[in-house]
């Protein structure tokens, strides 16, 4: 039977683990290309509608060699998705189903939204810059190889919402054609492990987690606030400000040091509205001075303590 989500939030223990290393071959088999392995990927399916698709998501997903299945809140899986998984039944018998995106991706590092609707202008941040699967395998690969991607899919009728999109750290696309650019939930997830199955990672620190992402990316909408920035734009500003921290692949140190740089701006932004800043200016000489931002334990909560 299907699992529900375990009650502390964490990710499901599941037999057939995927592999962040190296795959020995079976007998009589080539052996895999050298620095070629698969990443570790969560796939999620949004309310997905037609059991068919799940089965057909479950069976393409096994083809490329990858298990974790994560679905919220689906439709009823009964004989339709055992019989379109075929020999990926223990795929299916293994999803995890959830109640929001949220839990979906909790233990994950980044979170990548699909969609095949286009953006109508180059500033429409909820879906630009959208990665073709080839561009999102190549910046997927500069993160640490121990990074835990989730890959969402959303409805076959209306895809994602704009609030939901706005979650994900990245945003990719298939370059279908103009046409008729919405495709198939299986196609889509089959055309987006293929491209995903054959990696190499070029990453070699690791990368701050979705959590810490989220907090710095929390916080710099903080500093606009600060700075009284223009609120009709402030939204838009934030959201590609997250989409560029996405790309860039922080690391715990540089996003801590950015908090920091955010904290200093903060300062000044306050100091010149008349504000008593002089304990706020302490906690950051002290932070600086103490070399805190070299320190994996370092507390990323130190920057909230103003607001107490």
């Amino acid at each position: 039977m299907l699992s529900p989500p375990p009650a502390d939030g964490n990710e499901a223990e599941k037999g057939n683990k995927i592999n962040t290393g190296f795959k020995e071959p079976e007998s009589g088999q080539d052996a895999p290309e050298v620095g070629k392995y698969t990443p570790e990927l969560r796939i999620v399916l949004v309310e997905p509608l037609y059991q068919g698709n799940v089965g057909s998501v479950c069976r393409i997903m096994k083809n490329f060699g990858f298990s974790e299945l994560f679905l919220v809140n689906p439709c009823p899986l009964e004989g339709e998705a055992r019989a379109m998984s075929s020999h990926a039944m223990d795929v299916l018998q293994n999803a995890v189903i959830c109640s929001t995106i949220e839990e979906a991706v909790a233990g994950c590092d980044v979170v990548i939204g699909t969609t095949g609707s286009r953006a109508l202008k180059g500033c429409d941040h909820i879906r630009t810059p959208a990665l073709s699967p080839e561009t999102l395998r190549e910046k997927m690969e500069e993160f640490h190889p121990e990074t835990k991607f989730a890959l969402l899919f959303g409805r076959e009728d209306k895809g994602f919402s704009n609030e939901e999109l706005e979650l994900c750290s990245m945003i990719a696309t298939i370059p279908a054609s103009h046409i008729y650019p919405i495709m198939n939930l299986s196609h889509a997830v089959g055309i987006m492990v293929y491209e995903l199955s054959g990696f190499c990672s070029t990453g070699k620190y690791k990368t701050t987690d979705f959590e810490n992402f989220n907090a710095l990316c929390g916080h710099f909408e903080n500093v606009l606030e600060d700075m009284d920035f223009d609120p009709f734009k402030k939204e838009k500003m934030a959201l590609m400000m997250k989409r560029i921290f996405a790309r860039a692949v922080l690391t715990p140190c540089e996003a801590k040091t950015l908090r920091g740089i955010f904290r200093n701006i903060q300062y000044f932004a306050r100091k010149s509205k008349g504000e008593d800043v002089s304990k706020f200016r302490n906690d950051i000489k002290n932070q600086f001075e103490n070399g805190e931002f070299e320190d994996e334990e370092f507390d990323l909560d130190f920057v909230d303590q103003m607001d107490r």
